[in-house]
């Protein structure tokens, strides 16, 4: 069965690790619940930091997934890779370790991997020289290592990569492994992102660019996309991983199937390493890819699950962008942002809003952007403020624009046979 001349991708497995739960289902529940998973952070003392919130993910045992020695030689975002991959291919109804495993593929991604192993590293041979250095130190560190460790514990042995694409990496690393499909090289991918980003250098780093939300005494109410009172986003952290497959394996195995994949984008802003273009060119060039490569009009897509990031300038710009792609249509989009509760999850971000889009498209419910207050004039759409929505729900557009001029897209609709 083609598409455009293509093989089809199904979606026939969830896995997610979040702020506000440890498994898909009951992160989709919490998002239609708006349940914000924002608090003071707990993993190190913030006390001198101007931002003293982030969207940890609390409670995470790495043991229920991995031996723990293989466990203290991981970053947290490999562990957290491991564990939504896991769920991800029992939820698939995959064995593991997984069958025909050359026809298996890996493609996590992540936007800077083990960085807080790469401190530690650093700071112990500051304190004790060499001996001070243990030899899984820069190993840990490396941005590949999610996907390997992911791939090693479900005995995938096909194709194995690793995208990194700041905030556009999961949604990225979801089309591409549908593009390995297409092409051949895969019947199954395993693919999405992970980050594990609470850390004093990478909330450092976001304070001095002035991006992140000072509100640290209602961090519940810090991530406002779209609403005019919104100061910055919160940094978040998370595992969001899929299991694609080509439609004809997904059948002859009987499997459940969620949701197809369309149409997907990335492309450069080449504007500004951070600061989106004014008229949005980015925004709409992935956006009209997307549409493009799904070969459907604007007039299809029933909600779009936007980057929202809830900071002053990428909002507005997203919002001019979608009016430029879909015209009066922009009117009659439903538009959300993930962000709203679980905080920006920067390698994460796109995969688990991906997943938000499957579970859309198969409830036909759009979460809400909770915390929207107060309306801003350069925010006009229907952002299905605070309330989850019954709605049918068709076809799906996932937007993710990241640092470094990354953006990407992702379409996703029902499954119809």
């Amino acid at each position: 069965m083609t598409f455009k001349g293509r093989p089809r991708v199904v979606i026939t497995g969830l896995g997610a690790i979040t702020p506000v739960a440890h498994n898909a289902e009951d992160t989709w529940q919490a998002l239609l619940a708006g349940r914000s998973g924002v608090g003071p952070i707990t993993q190190f003392d913030a006390s001198k930091l101007p931002c003293r919130i982030a969207a940890e993910v609390k409670g995470f045992r790495a043991e229920d997934y991995l031996d723990l020695k293989d466990g203290r030689r991981m970053a947290r975002a490999a562990q957290l890779a491991v564990g939504a991959a896991q769920q991800a291919v029992v939820d698939a109804g995959l064995s593991m370790p997984v069958a025909d495993p050359e026809r298996v593929g890996v493609l996590i991604g992540t936007g800077i991997g083990g960085f807080e192993k790469g401190c530690e590293g650093m700071e112990a041979y500051r304190q004790r020289g060499l001996r001070g250095v243990g030899p899984f130190t820069l190993i840990s560190a490396l941005a590949n290592m999610p996907a390997y460790h992911a791939g090693s514990h479900v005995g995938a042995l096909g194709p194995l990569s690793t995208v990194v694409a700041a905030c556009a990496t999961g949604t990225q690393a979801i089309g591409e492994g549908a593009e390995w499909i297409r092409r051949g090289s895969a019947d199954v991918v395993i693919a999405g992102g992970v980050e594990g980003l609470i850390h004093p250098g990478s909330i450092a780093g976001f304070a001095a660019m002035r991006a992140l939300s000072l509100r640290n005494d209602e961090p519940e109410r810090a991530s406002r996309p779209f609403d005019k009172d919104r100061d910055g986003f919160v940094v978040g952290e998370a595992a969001g991983i899929m299991v694609l497959e080509r439609l004809e394996t997904a059948e002859a195995r009987g499997a459940r199937i969620y949701a197809e994949v369309f149409g997907q984008s990335s492309c450069a802003e080449g504007y500004h390493p951070a600061a989106p273009h004014p008229e949005g060119a980015g925004a709409v060039r992935a956006m009209r890819w997307a549409l493009g490569d799904a070969g459907l009009a604007p007039e299809a897509i029933d909600y779009v699950n936007a980057h929202g990031s809830s900071t002053p300038l990428n909002d507005a710009t997203e919002t001019l962008a979608i009016k430029k792609v879909f015209g009066e249509h922009a009117y009659s989009l439903m538009v959300s942002s993930t962000k709203s509760m679980l905080g920006h999850l920067m390698g994460a971000a796109g995969a688990v809003e991906a997943i938000a889009c499957v579970f859309s498209l198969r409830d036909d419910m759009v979460h809400p952007t909770i915390n929207y207050e107060t309306p801003d004039p350069s925010c006009d759409l229907d952002y299905v403020p605070n309330r989850a929505r019954k709605a049918r729900v068709e076809f799906t557009l996932s937007n993710s624009f990241g640092l470094g001029g990354q953006n990407a897209c992702l379409i996703l609709g029902k499954y119809k046979g």
